[in-house]
């Protein structure tokens, strides 16, 4: 509708927005309306005649009359149902803890405790060669028992295997193991894969620093300074202090894992190839133990297929452990010793 100004007019707006504007001009307006629509009978004439039109005066009173009462705007409202519905999703109880693995090796709590975990497993094969179709998942179990053996033998630490058979482990699960056994070193065993074969040689990842201070700030907020780290308890300290307190930790977790890479790389190279570039860093959530110095050791790439033979025979599984066993030992002496 539009009034006598040229201006867009809402009957609502002017009479329930704006009560008391322009409402004289709002009631003639009605009024003629009324009196347009009306057949010319209400005005006094016949049927077919010609219609009056209505006189000055006629409007006036119109205009003065009482304004006609609209519907208010909350009317026009859809109803409220009058049933709510919820949804309700049973989430279940918490699952356990998975079991500890058992600790070999001789019965002396004072020596150090190596946790070796086997990558993959299960219904998750890793990479599968595509030259002898062997899956890595088996493969990072031979060399596990074969590191175990050959540090066993050596008589100097204790060791725990992650998975001992074809099971599978979350990726929080296998760090989380050797926390909670308070494990001193943490190897992560895994064989590469890539697009092109010819690249080949192993490769020892340790957690970069970017994703050590990500991880220590989620860890301090999940674990709500109820944590103990290291020996220190951080719920006996402010948030601040917390905070110091694992990301000291954490950072010296990380110098000694590269420590160990580094001489992983050193006293495994006689018998095994390794990368160019061989130690890197990746934030593996493997790695992400802020009190157990963590290495991910890719052995080599099955997607190659001399790296994928040596991987899966037995002597160069042998090589793989005498190297592992070699850097263990003097990792563990030369803490003895600065200590």
């Amino acid at each position: 509708m539009f009034c006598g100004w040229g201006r867009h007019v809402s009957n609502k707006r002017w009479t329930i927005a704006r009560p008391g504007r322009h409402s004289r001009a709002m009631s003639l307006l009605l009024a003629l309306l009324g009196m347009i629509a009306a057949p010319a009978s209400t005005l006094g004439g016949q049927a077919g005649a010609t219609p009056i039109r209505p006189s000055a005066g006629t409007i006036e009173r119109a205009s003065r009359g009482p304004r006609p009462q609209l519907t208010s705007a909350a009317e026009f409202r859809a109803k409220r149902p009058g049933k709510r519905y919820s949804v309700t999703v049973p989430i279940g109880k918490a699952k356990p803890a998975v079991a500890l693995p058992r600790i070999e090796g001789p019965d002396n709590d004072r020596l150090p405790l190596v946790v070796i975990d086997a990558g993959h497993g299960g219904h998750d094969p890793g990479a599968i060669s595509p030259h002898s179709g062997k899956r890595e998942k088996d493969i990072t179990l031979a060399l596990a028992r074969a590191i175990r053996a050959d540090l066993l033998a050596s008589g100097r630490v204790r060791v725990a295997l992650t998975r001992s058979d074809d099971r599978f482990l979350v990726l929080e699960e296998r760090y989380g193991i050797a926390r909670r056994l308070k494990a001193d070193l943490f190897i992560s065993v895994h064989a590469d894969a890539a697009e092109n074969q010819q690249a080949s040689g192993a490769s020892i990842y340790t957690l970069s620093e970017v994703a050590s201070d990500r991880e220590a700030a989620r860890l301090a907020a999940r674990e709500n300074k109820a944590n103990v780290i290291n020996g220190v308890d951080l719920g006996a300290h402010s948030s601040d202090v917390s905070a110091i307190l694992l990301d000291l930790t954490q950072r010296e977790t990380m110098n000694v894992a590269s420590d160990f890479a580094r001489l992983l790389q050193r006293e495994a190279s006689d018998d095994v190839k390794f990368r160019t570039t061989a130690h890197r860093f990746a934030s593996f959530i493997v790695l992400k133990a802020p009190d157990t110095p963590s290495v991910l050791f890719e052995t080599g790439f099955i997607s190659n297929k001399e790296d994928s033979e040596f991987l899966g025979s037995s002597a160069g599984q042998k090589k793989v452990a005498r190297g592992v066993r070699d850097a263990v030992q003097i990792h563990f002496a030369r803490r003895i010793a600065a200590s």
